[in-house]
């Protein structure tokens, strides 16, 4: 009789607790988490775990794939259920799977690579072919995320020995066998077990190229039962195949063949459960793999599918005695920073440690460890945009921690092809359209050394070639020499009509040098010579052709701290800039310029103002038509027609006012408007307040694949007015 009555009770009958209150802890069934993958859906695991801790049931072991590695890994870390909510909630997860640095990080040389219209994805062209990355998304930042969240057991290098067991399962991409990762870095395991085959790179470690455990083993109960559970609960939160009616586009069948490649193991995972086993499904029907904005919904689906299977999981449960022995056996991380008593680089990269420590500066040694300080090193270090990945581990032997910085070369550098194109056209009557093709080769020196050319094709052609050579300890001062040859087309107007057009052609060749202040600047001066000629292409024959020379030099200082050239939000920029035209050095004239510039922009939730003032002024003789000074157009005085008045001087403001409409990262949409004030003057006498002209403008901009694109409506005092398509910067 009291045998029926105690196979009852161990079978979960009569008081909840009393299975695990009738034995001690070393006597009680192993209890094992096996985790599976899902993306987004995966919150529901958090809402698992709460309900299990509620319950008082102990975990000994976790296995988790994809997400259910990140929650799992993160749980086994030591954090709680709140604190792994608020952990992902902290995540940006827009920005977290955009590898390129924030532009405040990256170099004033990178900065400048927006002045371009060029598209700014590129993929490589080596030894004459094609070569493109492994994945849309390095993983930059989601490794960075990673070790911010786990750097309390960052010395940890044998998951045994974290707060609860641990194993993340990720995939060899060469075999399609499931890989079992139980030692190394944390972090750089979740990242392997996550890296969805093509939109995330894959890891290699060990000599294993790793991509997401999904491919091989989505629901690891196989691994958490290898690793002691007499018992495991599995949550499988991995999205179900579509009916037949809902496969009816070439995406829909892409997302069912990538379904098909994980259910087929999670069924034969499931299939190996046995009945003191017990299987949790989220229902989550609402949330999509990549619905990571709303990924907080899936928390209570999993708190309520476990409450489901409350009667089976209550015998499992401890007494508050016991619970707390449990809780107080387990080992707790130090949350205390790392002490780092040394930095080591390791430079896997073809350029110099000099190179990298330069712009990684010095990391202060004999004290506790900054994240904040080190994440804005290495974003100025992967600022350069040289690397695919550049991240860090903390080593711990004894009494000595050490901080290790691995920098990775690009797999498909180091040369590179972008194209580009831009577009100008308004009801005027006019129309510009310019494709474009650069090729660069990065690092081709260990000092960080590049070379580009670039060719421009269509209504302006252009083709130029240029050298950067980082010189100095610091790296930080540079040669720029550079030629190329180039057609511009200038508007001759007449009582605000367009009279003439002219085809400006020119060879310049320049020397620069300088150096870079930090991210936010640069002071460079330069000698600049060209010739060109100047013929009649369309209109007054009574204009006369003529050829020219240019002997100059400049100075400018730059700043440049917005966090966009196409849609600013934030930030600042200025430049200050003489250029003189020495005709003893061979010019056909001597003059001196002065420009100055600066803008600003701030925001407010989804709305932004961005202020923009601008005076050119030719402070000595008088300027050729090569170098007067241009307002008209869209943004430069909206309602007149492009380039449409010149002179010896300009002033131009600007108060340009948008709204965000959308969060869409893909294809960010804007609705804004401008007012524009300033003109052209052919005496610095002459300028006033009186004579400038107020324009402005209504426009719906796109943040786009191929740049900012705008339709817009500008008018301008007495009348002028005009529509504009418009592919390119305005502002």
């Amino acid at each position: 009789m009291w045998a029926v009555i105690l196979g009852f009770i161990a079978l979960g009958g009569g008081n909840p607790a009393s299975a695990a209150n009738g034995k001690h802890l070393g006597e009680r069934p192993k209890i094992g988490l096996a985790l599976s993958g899902g993306g987004a859906r995966g919150a529901a695991h958090i809402g698992v775990i709460r309900f299990l801790e509620e319950q008082q049931v102990p975990i000994d072991f976790i296995a988790g794939t994809s997400v259910g590695a990140v929650v799992g890994g993160f749980y086994a870390a030591g954090m709680t259920p709140s604190e792994i909510e608020e952990e992902l909630d902290d995540i940006d997860w827009t920005d977290v799977f955009i590898d390129q640095s924030s532009r405040t990080h990256r170099t004033f040389r990178r900065k400048r690579d927006d002045d371009l219209y060029l598209i700014k994805h590129k993929p490589g062209f080596n030894d004459g072919k094609l070569t493109f990355a492994m994945g849309l998304v390095q993983g930059q930042k989601i490794a960075r995320t990673l070790s911010r969240a786990l750097i309390d057991v960052a010395s940890i290098t044998k998951f045994d020995d974290l707060t609860i067991p641990f194993r993340a399962v990720a995939s060899d991409i060469v075999t399609g066998n499931a890989v079992v990762l139980d030692s190394g870095n944390l972090a750089e395991a979740i990242r392997a077990s996550m890296s969805i085959p093509t939109v995330i790179t894959p890891v290699e470690i060990n000599g294993q190229l790793l991509v997401d455990g999904g491919v091989a083993n989505n629901l690891p109960v196989d691994v958490v039962r290898a690793m002691g559970a007499d018992i495991v609960i599995a949550v499988d939160i991995s999205t179900p195949l579509a009916e037949r009616s809902a496969i009816d586009s070439v995406l829909a069948v892409t997302k069912q063949l990538t379904g098909l490649l994980t259910r087929r193991n999670v069924e034969e995972q499931i299939e190996s459960l046995d009945s003191s086993d017990i299987l949790i499904v989220p229902s989550l029907t609402d949330i999509a793999t990549a619905d990571f904005a709303d990924y907080a919904l899936a928390i209570p689906s999993g708190w309520q599918a476990a409450d489901e299977q409350r009667d089976r999981i209550r015998p499992l449960s401890l007494s508050d005695d016991d619970y707390r022995d449990y809780r107080a056996g387990r080992h707790s991380p130090d949350d205390k920073m790392p002490v780092i008593n040394r930095v080591e680089l390791v430079n896997r990269s073809a350029v110099s440690d000099d190179y990298i420590r330069a712009r990684l500066g010095t990391l202060e040694s004999g004290q506790p460890l900054d994240i904040g300080e080190l994440e804005s090193r290495i974003s100025d270090v992967y600022g350069t945009d040289l690397f695919q990945t550049v991240q860090y581990s903390v080593d711990k032997n004894g009494t000595d921690t050490s901080l290790e910085i691995t920098v990775d070369d690009r797999s498909w550098g180091p040369a590179y092809l972008q194209l580009g194109a831009e577009y100008d056209s308004n009801t005027n009557g006019e129309n510009l359209f310019n494709l474009a093709g650069s090729y660069i080769s990065t690092a081709i020196n260990p000092s960080g050394g590049e070379w580009r050319t670039g060719l421009q094709i269509g209504s302006e052609p252009a083709i130029f070639t240029e050298f950067h050579q980082p010189l100095g300890d610091s790296l930080m001062y540079f040669v720029n020499p550079s030629i190329g040859y180039r057609e511009r087309i200038f508007s001759v107007v007449r009582d605000e009509d367009v009279i003439a057009s002219l085809d400006v052609k020119e060879t310049i060749a320049e020397l620069a040098a300088g150096r870079e202040l930090g991210t936010w600047g640069e002071v460079r001066a330069g000698v600049r010579y060209g010739s060109g000629e100047s013929s009649v292409r369309i209109g007054d024959p009574g204009l006369i052709d003529y050829s020219f020379k240019r002997a100059e030099t400049y100075l400018r200082f730059s700043l440049d701290e917005l966090d966009s050239l196409n849609f600013p939000r934030t930030g600042t920029s200025a430049t200050v800039e003489w250029l003189g035209s020495h005709k003893g050095l061979g010019a056909d004239t001597s003059f001196d310029q002065l420009r100055v510039s600066a803008g600003a922009a701030i925001t407010r939730g989804a709305n932004t103002l961005l202020a923009v003032a601008r005076y050119k002024t030719t402070m000595s003789g008088n300027a050729p038509l090569q170098n007067v000074y241009a307002l008209g157009g869209f943004g430069q005085l909206s309602g007149l027609s492009a380039d449409e008045r010149r002179g010896q001087h300009s002033t131009l403001g600007v108060l340009a006012a948008y709204r965000h409409l959308n969060r869409d990262a893909t294809l960010p949409i804007y609705a804004g408007v401008t007012l524009e004030h300033g003109n052209v003057w052919a005496s610095r006498r002459d300028i006033s307040f009186k004579d400038s002209l107020f324009a402005g403008s209504v426009w719906l901009g796109a943040d786009t694949f191929f740049g900012p694109a705008y339709l817009a409506y500008g008018q301008a005092e007495g009348g002028r007015r005009g529509w504009y398509f418009f592919l390119g910067q305005p502002f």
